[in-house]
């Protein structure tokens, strides 16, 4: 289980993010919902130990450094071939070339293996990325709008290979997400978060469906689900 305890996020005399307390369950989907500057960002960077908290606690039980995967909202690719961008993520290995091969199927990418990922496009940046992060076995995987970037095409390959590796690796998986379809698409349950609070949290159904908090409710209403 991973447990976030009292933990604040101040920047200057702002606070930014205020969790009492939150709990993830191994094994399980949950997305972070909520508008931009709700606190999204900030909860998962705190979690992937990016951003130390003001105060507070964060328990992940996660010990080894490549079992925790971080996607950033802004994802990199380095001036050498998009082969080379997700065989960086693997131990040397016979299989190493074909593990990230296999990987960038995923993504629907192949065509591109040999392109120079620093040339990509933002969406085929995006997809390359998490190729890397799913080219090994990982415990969590964190990641902020995760497909914010790419065209509709992209958005279901992305889901797909998400969904694939979950079930095949039972790994947990915390992302942020604007957008309640993809939420209801994915999750399990769904954390909606509203001024660096948590207005809401329970199965995804319940949340997007009969929201009880206000926040939740008045940011559900500019959607149809």
């Amino acid at each position: 289980m991973i447990e976030i305890l009292g933990v604040r996020k101040e920047y200057v005399s702002r606070c930014v993010l205020d969790v009492e307390e939150l709990r993830f369950e191994r094994g399980k989907k949950y997305a972070l919902l909520g508008a931009n500057g709700s606190g999204k960002s900030t909860l998962l960077k705190i979690i992937a130990g990016i951003v130390n908290p003001t105060e507070g606690l964060v328990r992940t039980g996660i010990t080894e450094k490549k079992a925790l995967g971080y996607l950033p909202q802004i994802p990199y690719g380095f001036s050498f071939s998009v082969l080379k961008n997700v065989m960086m993520a693997i131990d040397k290995c016979p299989q190493q070339k074909e593990i990230a091969e296999a990987a960038i199927a995923a993504v629907g990418m192949s065509d591109l293996l040999n392109a120079d990922a620093s040339k990509l496009s933002g969406g085929e940046t995006q997809r390359m990325a998490f190729a890397r992060i799913i080219a090994i076995r990982r415990k969590l995987l964190l990641l902020d709008e995760p497909t914010a970037t790419t065209d509709i095409k992209g958005i279901d390959l992305l889901e797909k290979a998400l969904l694939d590796y979950c079930s095949e690796n039972g790994c947990t998986v915390i992302f942020a997400t604007h957008s309640p379809a993809q939420a209801m698409r994915l999750a399990d349950e769904v954390v909606f978060m509203h001024q660096g609070l948590i207005a809401e949290h329970g199965q995804a159904k319940q949340v997007l469906y009969e929201p009880q908090s206000e926040p939740a409710q008045a940011f559900l209403n500019h959607w149809k689900l």
